[in-house]
């Protein structure tokens, strides 16, 4: 359901400039911390196999290694069987979930939720970068697709161009939460953040165990984004909304019309937080009216110890 908001750019349509712009407001804001590529002192690195991994060192080839690992040289020079281990490359990764089902084209004051929520993924693309990250992003609900992490200036504008593209598609299909996040951890290989942004909606049962397994792999952090109308009981009148090309006024009269209204537009958020919350997930909200910027560097501004 779509509120009457005027069909220009930048309001119900994602602005790719208005995107790149942002980059400009965030350069003023305190730096974000650098992940290092070293281990933490005291640590020891971790050894993965796989590739898109940093050689470690050889070790004596044990019962269930890799025989596609197998150090061939070493094995030939010593006479003995010896397996690669590999070191995770230690340049972070900020993959974000991106919610673009269809109860984000929804807007009552200055924007829908899916602008808002896409200057929200801008934003963080480019406060990743400013703190050498590289930054993906996926899409569940209308669209389902995904850029995998990229570094630089032109793994961001690969990001923002995607969320243009794709939120210029009709926005038909819904999908769940708790499917996106099994998506995502098939992507998870190296990530070390994760910033969803929704406006909840998509919260089902399942998907609090799926979360679980998220956060025992990457550090997570949630973005609310919801209209205005649905932080708060509307005041009484007559309200226009468009659905699907159909257009009509809902009138809110009595106490009970408008906090049974306001309980329905409310509930995305409410599930939401309940699931960050039971979590200890780090949650911000926010409204279409506001500048993410405040909401986006209080997520990714500072890092848990794991």
């Amino acid at each position: 359901m779509n509120a009457a908001v005027t069909d220009v750019e930048g309001r119900v349509h994602v602005s790719l400039p208005e995107l790149i712009a942002l980059r400009s407001r965030v350069a003023r804001a305190p730096a974000p911390p650098v992940v290092s590529r070293a281990p933490r002192h005291g640590q020891r690195p971790a050894r993965l196999h796989g590739r898109g991994m940093d050689y470690a060192e050889s070790r004596v080839y044990q019962a269930g290694d890799d025989v596609r690992r197998m150090d061939w040289r070493l094995t030939a020079r010593s006479g003995v069987a010896h397996t690669k281990l590999f070191q995770e490359e230690r340049e972070g990764r900020l993959l974000i979930l991106l919610d673009m089902n269809a109860s984000m084209r929804f807007g009552t004051r200055t924007r829908f939720k899916s602008v808002q929520a896409a200057r929200a993924a801008a934003t963080a693309a480019w406060y990743a970068l400013r703190g050498t990250e590289r930054v993906g992003v996926l899409a569940f609900g209308g669209q389902r697709q995904v850029v995998r992490p990229q570094g630089g200036a032109r793994g961001a504008l690969t990001v923002l161009g995607a969320i243009a593209a794709w939120d210029a598609l009709p926005a038909d299909g819904d999908e769940s939460l708790s499917s996106a996040l099994q998506r995502a951890g098939r992507l998870m290989h190296g990530a070390s953040r994760v910033l969803l942004i929704s406006d909840g909606f998509a919260v089902d049962e399942a998907a609090r165990g799926r979360m679980l397994g998220l956060v025992g792999r990457a550090e997570v952090s949630v973005l609310g984004v919801a209209d205005p109308l649905e932080l708060s009981e509307p005041p009484a009148g007559r309200y226009p909304f468009a659905y699907r090309g159909t257009h009509y006024d809902i009138a809110l009269q009595g106490d009970r019309q408008r906090e049974e209204f306001a309980r329905g537009l409310g509930e995305g958020q409410r599930r939401l937080t309940a699931l960050a919350g039971g979590l200890g997930l780090r949650v911000r909200t926010i409204n279409t009216t506001d500048d993410p910027l405040d909401a986006v560097t209080a997520l990714l501004g500072t890092r848990r110890a794991r």
